[in-house]
């Protein structure tokens, strides 16, 4: 499966929308957005899990990365996940107390 992604902007933040499958094959591709998007000025960054059905090892690396890249420069890092068997990734990896972890954007957001 390939990955998809989109960046929209709402209010201060910028969401970044993952679907597909993120693993050893497609997460370059989401550390590059994620780079641009950072790299770009985006100082409040949410990603949306939403459409994932699938994160593996690799893919939580990609994400830890950005956090600290966004907290060195004083931003803030959020993720969107509602699925269950992402959530149980983040339990067993104890990511699910790194990471803020919000079921809609709007609460990612405080839209």
């Amino acid at each position: 499966m390939e990955l998809s992604l989109a960046t929209r902007t709402v209010g201060e933040h910028t969401v970044v929308v993952v679907g597909g499958e993120v693993d050893v094959y497609t997460a370059p591709q989401l550390r590059e957005r994620l780079l641009e998007t950072i790299e770009g000025g985006a100082r409040h960054v949410v990603v949306d899990l939403g459409r994932v059905e699938f994160l593996d090892s690799t893919g939580l690396g990609v994400l830890v990365g950005a956090l600290k890249r966004l907290r060195t420069a004083g931003g803030s890092f959020a993720l969107v996940c509602d699925k269950e068997p992402l959530l149980k990734i983040f339990r067993i990896t104890a990511l699910d107390q790194v990471f803020p972890l919000y079921s809609t954007v709007d609460a990612a957001t405080g839209a």
